[in-house]
């Protein structure tokens, strides 16, 4: 994560000197095209002035008057215009060359606007070059005479010291910016930082990670997403060895016993009722193989979505009645009631796997009932949806359980399901098929009080009710 930090850190130096040298750009142009034909017109006015004060006070010696002028912030060159020659007044100028032209200009009448017309090179070059041709030249009459007075600001003396502010202003500016954008950098990439630590952890298989999910912006969400995902691919990794070991159970027990009533027949001194009951049995454990493996078959089918669903229009209540008659024997022998209230109801769908939905919702509240407890089915109709309810009186699911009922491979109550046959596929594949078909299933379950299960189908009706006392 380091490399994502410098990255960071140099993107972000790379930008504030980018946006240094652009807005350096972009001030030379406004300067150039705006503020220094501003400049030109405010220094030549105050050399008209100057001129002109001059002018109207014969009296006043102009040598004198320049003097204390240039001691407020001026430089002067003021050119005779007989005798040709030149006087500096002020501090020197860096570049004393000048166009004998722009001096007959100014001697003729005209102004010399040489600020304005001094060459664009970088920036702010017309407001800080020391030159001689960067100046304003007026033409000034005194006793008689006509003097060219050529004037500029003396940069020096007016802004010495906000030069070295400024100076340092800039320095400081740029060493902070760059200090506290390594450090707020650090700050931002520290939560990243640790969500990788975290993500190695998670890959090295331990689920129960930590990372800070405090903070209020897109790496908070970022890190509660994350701890959500660590939290149900350990809920799932969990889920994982249950159903191997489950499977493994329900795979090796039923083979074990094959195994043991096939040497059983080998036996000669069996008598034909052993033989039929070992075979008896030895068929029923194959059936559970069976069931296990068209179970998974289902689940991979159904998972692979590959046109599963042959639908078609057929009366569900006859469907729910056919699959009750087929439990009646189990129903009696565990010496449940159960009752139904069935109006015909046309459908469409899938009947093999709304079969399914059906079995796996019927042996459930079978299998976890109570002794002498109740089952009722019932199929209702309102609103363009029909709801098939199961409703049982066994031992019921707590909130925990719940959640987790529908996911695959999950079995509740393991100290009661160790006695009761299942691989924790049945509630998966009613919930997939469900959803397959549009609808949606839902359970509302206390602990010890019994379960329903409430299937929505979107769907069509007339009206029977019956019982079957076990």
């Amino acid at each position: 994560m380091k490399s994502l930090y410098i990255k960071f850190t140099v993107y972000t130096i790379g930008i504030m000197i980018l946006s240094g040298i652009i807005a350096f750009i972009l001030s030379n142009v406004y300067y150039q095209q705006y503020l220094k034909p501003q400049n030109d017109l405010k220094n030549a006015g105050i050399g008209k002035e100057m001129a002109g004060f001059i002018e109207e006070h014969p009296e006043v010696g102009i040598d004198e008057y320049l003097k204390h002028a240039a001691s407020a912030g001026y430089q002067f060159y003021l050119v005779d215009g007989k005798t040709d020659k030149g006087k500096f007044f002020g501090a020197p100028y860096r570049d004393k060359k000048l166009n004998p032209s722009a001096v007959r200009k100014v001697l003729g009448g005209d102004t010399y606007h040489g600020m304005r017309e001094f060459p664009d090179k970088t920036f702010v070059t017309g407001f800080f070059a020391n030159e001689l041709s960067n100046t304003i030249g007026v033409p000034l009459d005194h006793d008689g005479k006509r003097y060219a007075l050529f004037l500029r600001p003396d940069i020096k003396l007016l802004f010495n010291e906000m030069h070295l502010l400024f100076g340092w202003l800039l320095i400081l500016t740029l060493c902070l910016s760059i200090l506290f954008v390594i450090i707020g950098t650090r700050f931002l990439i520290k939560p990243i930082s640790k969500l990788t630590e975290a993500t190695h952890s998670l890959a090295r298989g331990n689920y129960e990670v930590e990372v800070d999910r405090g903070r209020r912006d897109e790496i908070g969400q970022l890190a509660s997403s994350f701890h959500r995902m660590s939290t149900q691919l350990g809920q799932l990794d969990e889920v994982r060895k249950e159903f191997i070991s489950n499977v493994s159970h329900d795979i090796q027990s039923p083979l074990s016993n094959i195994k043991g009533y096939t040497n059983l027949l080998g036996s000669e001194h069996l008598s034909a009722e052993e033989k039929n009951q070992y075979i008896s049995i030895m068929n029923g454990e194959i059936d559970r193989l069976s069931n296990l493996t068209r179970q998974l078959l289902l689940l991979a089918s159904l998972d692979r979505n590959d046109d599963v669903l042959k639908k078609e229009t057929f009366n569900v209540s006859e469907q729910l009645k056919e699959r009750i008659s087929q439990y009646q024997w189990v129903i009696s022998e565990k010496g449940i009631m159960l009752g139904y209230s069935l109006p015909d109801q046309e459908i469409s769908g899938d009947p093999v796997l709304l079969g399914t939905v059906w079995d796996n919702l019927l042996s459930n509240a079978i299998k976890y009932n109570l002794p002498n407890g109740t089952i009722d089915v019932s199929v209702e109709s309102r609103g363009g949806i029909v709801s098939i309810l199961f409703k049982d009186t066994g031992i019921g699911l707590s909130e925990g359980e719940k959640e987790r009922v529908f996911d695959r491979f999950y079995r509740a109550d393991t100290s009661r399901t160790k006695t009761v046959e299942g691989t924790g596929l049945g509630l998966s594949i009613v919930s997939t098929i469900i959803h397959l078909h549009g609808g949606t299933i839902h359970l509302d379950s206390k602990k010890g009080k019994g379960s329903t299960f409430t299937v929505n189908l979107p769907l069509k009706q007339k009206n029977v009710s019956h019982s079957i006392n076990g």
